[in-house]
């Protein structure tokens, strides 16, 4: 693996010896997810290790993360359930809506919470 200025010209032979870049990157920053992944919990440690071996396979320093979060939502897992059994949640393909509180009267009626 090459790690110099350059080195996504390098290693190519002669296709593109003017310096035109082979291939594509992502750029990232300090701190950003690279790969989130959705499991239940019963496999959850064959995730974090199936992870551990794949952080070796990218450039840098790489941490793996659990998260107390449910899914890709954005609520505790505590917090999910609570919700989800008073009805305040509705299905949104990977995710879910949050049913507000507020609005016209009638619209309550039809959903009280």
């Amino acid at each position: 693996m090459l790690s110099c200025a350059g080195a996504d010209r390098l290693q190519t032979g002669m296709r593109g010896a003017f310096g035109k870049p082979q291939g594509l990157v992502a750029r990232v920053d300090i701190g950003d997810i690279l790969i989130s992944v959705r499991v239940k919990e019963q496999h959850e440690e064959h995730a974090v290790e199936a992870f551990r071996r794949a952080k070796f396979k990218f450039p840098g320093r790489q941490l793996v993360v659990v998260s107390r979060k449910w899914g890709f939502t954005k609520w505790d897992k505590e917090e999910y359930e609570t919700m989800r059994g008073e009805g305040r949640l509705v299905p949104d393909g990977a995710t879910c809506k949050l049913v507000r509180e507020h609005g016209p009267l009638s619209k309550w009626i039809h959903n009280p919470i």
